[in-house]
C-alpha cells in the first residue's frame, strides 16, 4: 500500500504544477487576446487528441507525454486508483428527436422532467454540446495522464441523451469514484458573466468508499469547493449572481440520482460575447479542461 503522507505530498506537487501551468494559460490568453471578433469552432477532438494549450496536466513531472524516456510508475501518480466519471451536457441530436428528448423520466425528488434538452449557444451558433464533449474529452486526457481511469456517459456529440435520470446514476453503475457535469450557461443577459458550479440541495445518498474520502460526509460540497478553486486559480471569473459560486438546487436529476459525489459545473456564460469568444476557441477549452484535472486532484488530495 502507498504511504498515505507520500501519496499527499504527491497530489500537492501535482495541483501546484498545475495551477501553476493554468495560470500561465491564463496570462497567455490576456496577452495575445480572446480572438473576440471570430466564434467559429475548431472541430471536436477525440479524449486523446493532443492538447493545444501551453499549459496542460502532461506537465506534472512523471506523466507520459512530460518528456520522460519511460512510463512513469502508476503508483507515483496523483490520482491513480481514482475512477472518474464526467458527464458531456447534452448531446448533438436532441434537436432532432424531439420526442425521445423530451420523454419524462424521474427527476429524483418523486416527480418527473424531461429527458434531456437541447441546451445553449453562443449568438455565433456555437452549440453547448459542442463545447461539453471538446471540454470533456479533453479532461478525460488530462485526468487519465494523472492516472485516472476516466469513463464519460456519452460516446459522441451526434446522438440523443442520455436521459438525465440515466446521468445521474452513470457514475455509480460504472463504479467511478466522482461525477463532473459539464454545461455551460445562457443567460439572456448579455452582461452576465463567470462561472458556478452546482450542487443537490438537499443532497442525496452519497456512497463513499475507502480513503481519503471514507469520513467525508460533505464531499460534494468539498468537491465543488475544489472546483471553484481550481477555476478561479486558472483565471476564469466567478459568477456575480450566485453566493460563493456554488449554488445549491434540489431540480436537477443528474444531481439528485448520484450516490457518488457530484457536481455540475457551468463553466461560462456562452451569450456573453468575452466568454462566447473563450468557449469558442482551442486554447480556452484546454484551460478549462485543466481545471477540471486541476480541481479534482485537490479534491481527492
Amino acid at each position: 500500500m502507498t504511504d498515505p503522507a507520500g501519496r499527499a505530498g504527491r497530489w500537492t506537487v501535482a495541483l501546484a504544477v498545475l495551477l501553476a501551468g493554468l495560470a500561465v494559460g491564463w496570462v497567455s490568453w490576456l496577452a495575445f487576446g480572446s480572438g473576440a471578433g471570430d466564434e467559429r469552432p475548431a472541430p471536436s477532438p477525440s479524449p486523446t487528441t493532443e492538447r493545444t494549450s501551453g499549459a496542460s496536466a502532461t506537465d506534472v513531472p512523471g506523466v507520459a507525454g512530460s518528456g520522460k524516456s519511460s512510463p512513469p510508475d502508476p503508483a507515483s501518480l496523483p490520482l491513480t486508483g481514482l475512477t472518474v466519471a464526467l458527464d458531456p451536457g447534452h448531446n448533438g441530436a436532441n434537436a432532432q428527436h424531439p420526442d425521445q428528448a423530451g420523454a419524462l423520466v424521474p427527476d429524483g425528488r418523486g416527480g418527473s422532467k424531461a429527458c434531456n434538452t437541447v441546451g445553449t449557444s453562443t449568438d455565433a451558433g456555437y452549440a453547448e454540446h459542442a463545447f461539453t464533449w471538446d471540454v470533456a474529452s479533453r479532461a478525460s486526457t488530462a485526468l487519465e495522464d494523472l492516472g485516472a481511469r476516466v469513463v464519460l456517459t456519452r460516446a459522441d456529440d451526434d446522438g440523443v441523451g442520455p436521459c438525465v435520470d440515466v446521468r445521474g446514476g452513470f457514475a455509480q453503475d460504472v463504479g467511478a469514484d466522482v461525477l463532473v457535469s459539464v454545461h455551460a450557461n445562457g443567460s439572456d443577459d448579455r452582461a452576465a458573466k463567470g462561472f458556478f458550479v452546482i450542487v443537490a440541495d438537499p443532497p442525496p445518498v452519497v456512497e463513499i468508499d475507502g480513503p481519503p474520502r471514507a469520513d467525508d460526509a460533505a464531499s460534494s460540497e468539498r468537491l465543488a469547493t475544489a472546483m471553484v478553486g481550481a477555476l478561479g486559480s486558472a483565471g476564469f471569473t466567478p459568477s456575480g449572481s450566485v453566493a460563493g459560486a456554488i449554488s445549491r438546487r434540489g431540480d436537477l436529476a443528474t444531481l439528485n440520482l448520484a450516490a457518488r459525489p457530484a457536481v455540475l459545473l457551468e463553466l461560462a456564460e456562452m451569450r456573453n460575447p468575452d466568454e462566447a469568444a473563450l468557449a469558442s476557441s482551442e486554447e480556452g477549452r484546454q484551460r478549462y479542461a485543466d481545471a477540471i484535472a486541476a480541481g479534482v486532484v485537490a479534491w481527492a488530495g
